[in-house]
């Protein structure tokens, strides 16, 4: 069944289709997700055979002179010494580690020239937006993300830096995506209050009001074009030791930063936190149509908590886990579309099922991920851990499923493959 199965996977990732076959392709697809759902850990474990230049028998050793000569009989059968120990005779527990040292640990110097650049930047922005923008409220930038929570992998290339806006308590109220016209369940609307008694022009931030709500575009628009034109980044760039410009190319406010031993990108984020957005996090982010004007929920903070909290109480092994993934997708053509938010999900469900996470079962728990993954994919659904309402698996398409679910089914086979 597992060679009929791959061989359907193959014909369906690499065959064209056509318009006359695209009902039937559906149905194919639907029955063999169904068939993959079936599938155990246990038996995919089993490695395929090696390609003809491996297989080949090694070449004899001559006798150690130490080693007592004397007919066969005489001796226990033993196995024949493998000639290249390190590449051959490693466990997939031995080999995941090696990967994790090699390709996944970031050097601490990288990461802490990472942070005192971002700290630098985040003091001149701040700057900046206190003379250019005086009336306006920002509160202090705070440099943050998974590179300082420890949950990077490879590269220390990427900070966030988050721009909060001061919000008057008592006259701005959260309304939940999903009790708008947008029906978004990853958003929130901010909404205006007490307009009669503290009228439209009050509030320094009422200029980007549009409908009665806190215009996350308009907001995004008015800092995208401070940073690509008012922004004397040569000069900081001079004072810092580096090189800075805004990214034209990307819809997030995205600097680039080019150092002698780094390169980093740091995404200015303008957030909304405080009283009223009780312990929630909303960012300005370049959304689509109804919902263009709302403000997204960032639930990375809560994730990176809770996965600390589960690790912490029994030095478990969750977040390595979630570098181990993160690396090996970032590498992968097929599996680079899954991304940090969507490998989160998956060891926040383990982290909370499975008991075991000592170093010991790091291996097993990578396999299981992988499965569950495969289970996602089969209902292309994947629930947010801490907003169910949200499926991240709803932005792929049928054919990055495809891909992604052969990937995936390929490396239960030969997990090795993967690293």
């Amino acid at each position: 069944m597992l060679l009929c199965l791959c061989l359907q996977l193959i014909d369906r990732a690499t065959s064209p289709r056509g318009e006359d076959e695209a009902k039937g392709d559906t149905t194919c697809l639907e029955d063999s997700w169904k068939e993959l759902s079936l599938l155990k850990a246990t038996p995919c474990l089993q490695p395929r055979p090696p390609p003809a230049a491996l297989s080949q028998p090694l070449s004899p050793l001559p006798p150690s002179p130490s080693a007592p000569e004397g007919p066969a009989d005489d001796h226990p059968q033993m196995s024949p010494p493998c000639s290249s120990p390190a590449p051959l005779c490693l466990t997939f527990q031995e080999k995941l580690l090696a990967f994790e040292r090699d390709h996944v640990t970031i050097p601490v110097a990288h990461v802490a020239l990472a942070k005192q650049l971002a700290g630098d930047i985040a003091l001149e922005l701040q700057a900046y937006l206190r003379n250019k923008f005086p009336e306006l409220p920002f509160g202090a930038l705070v440099p943050s993300g998974p590179l300082y929570d420890g949950l990077q992998a490879g590269l220390a290339d990427h900070v966030r830096l988050l721009v909060p806006l001061v919000l008057e308590p008592g006259l701005w109220s959260l309304v939940p995506g999903v009790d708008t016209v947008a029906r978004d369940p990853r958003c929130w609307a901010v909404h205006r209050t007490q307009l009669e008694f503290r009228s439209r022009g009050s509030s320094p931030w009422d200029r980007f009001l549009v409908g009665g709500y806190l215009s996350s575009r308009a907001l995004l628009e008015l800092l995208r074009k401070a940073l690509a034109t008012s922004v004397n980044w040569p000069a900081i760039g001079s004072l810092l030791g580096c090189l800075i410009r805004p990214s034209v190319a990307s819809e997030e406010l995205l600097l680039e930063v080019q150092h002698e031993h780094l390169e980093l990108n740091v995404a200015v984020l303008l957030a909304v936190t405080g009283t009223n957005a009780e312990d929630r996090l909303l960012l300005a982010w370049p959304l689509e149509g109804l919902a263009g004007n709302l403000w997204l929920q960032d639930l990375y903070p809560a994730e990176a908590a809770r996965l600390r909290a589960l690790d912490d109480h029994d030095t478990g092994t969750r977040r390595r886990l979630l570098l181990l993934l993160c690396g090996v997708c970032h590498s992968h053509p097929a599996l680079s579309r899954l991304g940090r938010r969507h490998l989160t999900q998956v060891v926040l469900r383990l982290g909370e099922e499975e008991v075991d996470w000592a170093e010991a079962a790091l291996g097993e728990r990578f396999l299981q991920a992988l499965e569950l993954l495969i289970s996602g994919l089969e209902r292309a659904s994947l629930p947010c851990h801490f907003n169910p309402g949200v499926n991240l698996f709803s932005s792929l398409r049928e054919e990055e499923i495809d891909d992604i679910g052969y990937a995936l089914y390929s490396g239960l086979q030969a997990p090795e493959w993967l690293l």
